[in-house]
């Protein structure tokens, strides 16, 4: 107790040990807790990373040598990373219409942004090159596949699109409409069974909206989140081609970049999307998208 005490009155330097790499290192009371981990990197005063985390230099007052390595990460996007939207400012009557189920007024006309619509859809299966995904993701060339490719392609469109406001969901809207309705049409133009087809696109439609989330949850996680999900969706857990997954994560990654450098006001207009073809042989025009031009005659 009495030395505690003149411990106390002299203000004797007492050293803390803190662990660094499964080793105990003093560290005088004015460093206080600098070493404490960021991101899965040492930081520490008077020594290097490599000191700390598996270096090939010796601590002072320690005869051991370090030679244990870790792995570090940077920090991975979050949501928080993305620019929120900005909410449109309606009001108390727009709001109560909506909240009826009904569409409440746009910012453009309703049939110029279901042209666009219908324009946005058309190019998700018309400019598309469907053989390619056959050939280089190694998919049968059924109505499954069509509808896998597809569906990735306006999942695209829509994570794009919801960024336009009430308009743009409003036409997100309308894209699932039509893509519901040509899926429907193919199935009759196959010879399809109605009541086979009606039962097959009730699982198609809990399918899609699943997809959507998982897509969605993918694309705001790191690359292998984005993987697992085309791995799950996508490939439906019959990829065992780590290259096809590195393939269409790095697809999936241009192609949504390529479209938000596209300008929100000509896609509510036009609709006109072009794809990034699936293996990019000048990846410096992904950064020069093309104007689209747009004729309202008659609208």
């Amino acid at each position: 107790m009495a030395l505690l005490v003149r411990v106390l009155r002299n203000q004797i330097s007492i050293s803390q040990w803190v662990p660094v790499c499964s080793w105990l290192v003093p560290l005088s009371p004015t460093q206080g807790w600098w070493g404490r981990p960021l991101f899965g990197t040492c930081q520490w005063p008077q020594m290097s990373q490599a000191l700390a985390c598996g270096g090939s230099e010796q601590i002072p007052g320690v005869d051991i040598q370090l030679s244990r390595k870790y792995h570090t990460t940077n920090k991975l996007p979050t949501a928080k990373d993305f620019p929120e939207p900005v909410e449109e400012k309606v009001g108390a009557f727009t709001r109560i219409i909506e909240a009826m189920g009904f569409t409440g007024p746009l910012k453009y006309s309703k049939w110029k942004i279901k042209i666009a619509a219908l324009r946005m859809y058309t190019s998700c299966v018309k400019k598309t090159d469907f053989e390619e995904f056959f050939l280089r993701c190694q998919m049968p060339d059924t109505f499954n596949s069509w509808f896998l490719i597809t569906l990735l392609h306006v999942w695209m469109c829509l994570v794009r699109m919801k960024q336009e406001g009430r308009t743009g969901k409003y036409m997100c809207r309308i894209i699932v409409h039509f893509m519901w309705e040509d899926v429907e049409q193919r199935g009759r133009v196959m010879g399809v069974n109605p009541y086979i087809l009606k039962k097959n696109m009730m699982i198609m439609t809990n399918n899609f909206y699943a997809a959507i989330l998982g897509y969605d949850e993918g694309l705001l996680s790191d690359d292998h989140g984005l993987a697992a999900a085309l791995w799950r969706i996508f490939f439906n857990q019959k990829c065992e081609d780590p290259r096809q997954l590195e393939l269409l994560v790095e697809y999936v990654r241009k192609q949504i970049q390529y479209l938000d450098s596209m300008n929100g006001e000509d896609l509510l207009l036009t609709g006109e999307v072009s794809w990034r073809p699936l293996v990019e042989k000048d990846p410096q025009s992904v950064l020069k998208p093309h104007a689209p031009i747009y004729n309202d005659e008659g609208l």
